[in-house]
């Protein structure tokens, strides 16, 4: 019986010491090995490893790509002396366990802070070399190029590489927002004042030969009717003559007729005129016509 405890008691401390001594690391992971405070092996590649127990102990450190985000926007200073608020972001990882523990105790934390400080360093010298209208479009990119290549040298002293730094936004000051947004639509207002300005010249000028071109046209309407009406009137007269010297005393007749006609075409219209003028000659004429048919 003491000897199946004994064995018992053998096998669990066999156990507690193996589980002590059995580590595993993850593929997303560093892994580095103290003995006694003291870095004794750094692990890059996953799988199953042993330790000492109780002189040795494991730290695990993210292999992962890392984000550094601002907070609160920082305020920068251009060259034309205005401030600019710039939202930024740093991607980041650990290519050097070893040295990071010893550059910042292997803590987080800390090399945020170191990073943070890089960072906004290098954009405050960049942004004071250029102008708003560059930082915000004309050379973005380059400056976030820059920065990447600066703030991995120093990255590089704490066991860390720098994989992107980007400028997620440029803003302007409040204070400063609304003097240069007023400027922005005065400038806006001009330009359309000075268009709207040249389509009035625009309309007037298109107006004006419209109504050139109406005159014209009216004109040569005008002038093609009265040659009409010319070459008309010269045909009727050449027909009138024709047919007066023809029959004269046929023309005279119907010329009478249509006088005749013309004069009393109102039942109220008045004509004072003496009966033995030349205007009722016809009439007289047909009327002793008459007499003489009816023996009156």
């Amino acid at each position: 019986m003491k000897a199946l405890n004994f064995a018992a008691a053998l096998v669990a401390a066999v156990i507690a010491v193996l589980a002590t001594s059995i580590f595993t690391v993850d593929q997303r992971q560093h892994a580095i090995v103290f003995q006694l405070g003291e870095v004794r092996e750094v692990i890059a590649n996953p799988g199953l490893y042993f330790k000492w127990p109780l002189i040795q102990n494991v730290r695990y450190f993210d292999k992962r790509i890392l984000t550094l985000d601002s907070a609160e926007p920082e305020r920068f200073i251009t060259s034309e002396k205005k401030n600019v608020l710039v939202d930024s972001f740093v991607k980041w990882r650990i290519i050097d366990p070893r040295l990071y523990y010893i550059s910042v105790a292997g803590d987080e934390a800390r090399a945020k802070t170191r990073l943070s400080q890089t960072v906004n360093a290098g954009l405050r010298e960049e942004f004071g070399k250029r102008t708003v209208h560059d930082v915000v479009s004309g050379e973005r990119d380059k400056i976030m190029e820059q920065m990447r290549q600066k703030a991995d040298l120093d990255a590089r002293k704490i066991g860390v590489q720098i994989i992107d730094v980007r400028v997620k936004r440029v803003d302007l000051p409040a204070e400063v927002s609304d003097s240069v947004y007023r400027r922005m639509e005065a400038e806006r207002k001009r330009v359309a004042n000075e268009l709207r300005s040249e389509g009035a010249a625009e309309a007037e000028k298109i107006r004006a030969d419209a109504d050139r071109q109406r005159e014209v046209v009216v004109a040569e309407a005008y002038r093609e009717a009265q040659k009409v009406k010319g070459e008309g009137d010269a045909k009727a007269a050449a027909t009138y003559a024709q047919a007066f010297n023809q029959n004269p005393e046929f023309y005279a007749f119907y010329r009478s007729l249509e006088a005749y006609r013309g004069s009393f075409k109102g039942k109220s219209d008045i004509l004072v005129i003496e009966p033995n003028s030349d205007f009722f000659k016809y009439m007289r004429s047909m009327g002793h016509g008459s007499d003489k048919s009816t023996g009156k």
